[in-house]
């Protein structure tokens, strides 16, 4: 029996019985006949436990069994037969799976969004049709959860698997299965009674008490029970140098105002969470420590100088590259004394695919931060800013304000010949070749 179905919908799946009720047969043997009658005896009950009139059994019906009795047989036998050579992904390459891509599938691959965006459902905990049927009309990248999302254990885990599974059923792609779970005040399992797991310290404590060996620790921690739930990705570590104690944001979530106590944290926090089969993303490039406003609600802006930046903010995620992170964060930040201007990180050109990629040497997946924040909603639809964002050398869209929106904006683009489809076979790629050796 499917499990119930909690897409906010509380549907539930539903079983089969096969065969029908066994035949009643007797009556008198004669002595006369009894060596012909017990083969015939013999015979029938080869045939009742056999054929149609067997004992009724309850049969388990799996997700495709049930989603097959709402298509045609022609339909799904032909759709299973298109899929069946490269079911899971098979040994395909990221080049070979770019290439069999049509231009609607990379353009989804480029979004991550939260379980919401994509099934329309208000508040979603479990993964069921409603979810399958989102997931093929809309082949994303990546989901992102938050505490609504998450009751415990067991719900989790199914959730995230059954979710993983209609990936690979439907797109034959591994999605990024993807969590805000740095530790302190940014925790969406941990210190939560239901899980019981115990709460993870501010990073700022960490480093103080623990230094590198102690972030290296948290990283493996944290990596461990995400990764037994089945997450595959944590926006995590915070790469920022606390160098405005004011700051709003960073506050006890940076490692703190030592950029290479900051550098060697984030470093081994990372090399924890990718111990245990995490993907890390480093955040929030050009640096949201020196900053005086919350981008959630406008524009932050850093009013640090070239120098400062380059010797003190860009220092850990000059690390990160080193080291190898495979994803950072271009946040909503503007650097003025970098670039003349107000345009955030997240959508410029100078800023991400000028120094992050160019002068820093990152060649890994950079997302954006959430676009449907207020420093980028206050200014930009989501169609113009999903398209900026790429322009400004970003791979990764996360949480546009309207994915649809977001969709048509990049699709038209590339038909107008704003964007190129070679511009956005680099991003898949990218964003591809990082999912390697998920699971």
């Amino acid at each position: 029996m499917e499990h119930l179905e909690t897409d906010g919908r509380g549907r539930k799946g539903q079983s089969r019985r096969r065969g029908g009720g066994r035949e009643k047969r007797g009556g008198c043997l004669l002595p006369a006949a009894a060596a012909v009658l017990l083969l015939a005896v013999l015979a029938a009950g080869i045939w009742l436990l056999a054929g149609p009139g067997r004992e009724p059994e309850l049969v388990r019906e799996t997700p495709a069994e049930i989603h097959r009795e709402t298509m045609a047989p022609a339909e799904w036998e032909t759709k299973e037969e298109a899929r069946a050579p490269e079911e899971g992904g098979g040994n395909r390459t990221p080049e070979e799976i770019l290439a069999e891509m049509t231009l609607e599938e990379k353009i989804f691959q480029l979004f991550m969004v939260t379980p919401e965006a994509l099934t329309g459902v208000d508040e979603v905990y479990a993964a069921g049709e409603t979810t399958r049927a989102a997931i093929a009309a809309r082949p994303v990248g990546g989901i992102v959860y938050f505490k609504k999302n998450l009751r415990g254990p067991q719900q989790t885990a199914e959730m995230l698997g059954r979710t993983k599974d209609y990936f690979e059923e439907t797109a034959g792609i591994l999605p990024f299965l993807g969590i805000d779970e740095e530790g302190g005040t940014v925790a969406r399992i941990s210190g939560r009674e239901e899980f019981g797991i115990a709460a993870i310290p501010d990073m700022r404590d960490v480093a103080q008490e623990g230094g590198a060996d102690g972030a290296r620790r948290i990283g493996e921690q944290i990596g461990s029970y995400l990764a037994e739930l089945g997450f595959n990705l944590d926006f995590a570590p915070v790469a920022d140098v606390l160098t405005n104690a004011e700051n709003p944001v960073v506050a006890r979530r940076s490692f703190g105002s030592d950029a290479q106590l900051a550098a060697d944290c984030a470093c081994a926090v990372a090399e924890g969470l990718q111990s245990q089969g995490i993907l890390p993303v480093f955040k929030h490039f050009p640096g949201h420590g020196g900053t005086a406003q919350d981008s959630h609600d406008g524009f932050a802006r850093t009013e640090r100088t070239k120098e400062e930046l380059y010797t003190e903010d860009f220092l850990p995620f000059e690390a990160g590259i080193a080291a190898g992170v495979p994803v950072i964060m271009a946040g909503h930040i503007s650097a003025p004394a970098l670039t003349g201007d107000a345009m955030p990180a997240s959508l410029s050109p100078a800023l991400t695919d000028g120094i992050l990629r160019g002068e820093l040497g990152f060649q890994g997946v950079v997302v954006t931060d959430a676009l449907d924040m207020g420093a980028i909603t206050q200014s930009w639809s989501p169609a113009e800013a999903a398209v900026l964002a790429l322009e400004a050398g970003c791979d990764l869209l996360l949480m546009p304000e309207d994915l649809d929106e977001a969709f048509g904006g990049v699709k038209a683009a590339v038909e107008e010949g704003r964007l190129s489809e070679e511009r956005l076979d680099k991003s898949v790629l990218r964003i591809l070749r990082a999912k390697q050796g998920l699971s």
